[in-house]
């Protein structure tokens, strides 16, 4: 009798663990991380960080696809640099989101990406005009949607 209860009592603690481990695993693909998020105003943006000549140099050239509320934030060495950046082998559009001393200092929206072929001498350079801290990039339109406006208050978390 403590075998028929004792069988049935493990396998449902074993099915228990087993859905726990999975769940676990696709809610942190990395353990110990720490969410890396930009607020601007009151809206939250999930980000990957961009902070070495290579990761910025690659940026999102050659995805496809951003999801919705997420971006990449370019970290420099030095604050108050002045980046100059271009859609070289992206294929999507992008907002450019320049911030500096903790605000939004410009926006470039919908930033079209290049015809394929385009040479590099070709492709149209963006920069804030003034020294910046930070470049967000967002999907083309999302600082419309989102009600994003020049001197909107930033704060960096994880970062």
């Amino acid at each position: 009798m403590i075998k028929n209860l004792l069988l049935p009592f493990l396998g449902v603690i074993a099915f228990i663990v087993i859905v726990g481990v999975f769940f676990q695993k696709t809610q942190n693909t990395n353990p110990g991380q720490v969410q890396k998020t930009v607020t601007i105003a009151s809206k939250a943006i999930n980000v990957e960080v961009a902070d070495t000549p290579a990761e910025r140099a690659q940026g999102l050239s050659g995805r496809s696809s951003l999801a919705a509320d997420s971006g990449m934030l370019f970290v420099f060495e030095t604050k108050a640099v002045t980046p100059i950046f271009w859609m070289k082998d992206m294929l999507i559009p992008l907002d450019f989101i320049w911030i500096g001393g903790g605000r939004v200092v410009r926006i470039d929206k919908n930033v079209p990406f290049p015809a394929p072929g385009t040479p590099d001498a070709n492709l149209k350079t963006y920069t804030a005009g003034e020294p910046i801290d930070y470049v967000l990039e967002v999907n083309g339109g999302f600082s419309d949607t989102n009600s994003i406006k020049v001197g909107d208050p930033v704060t960096l978390s994880g970062i």
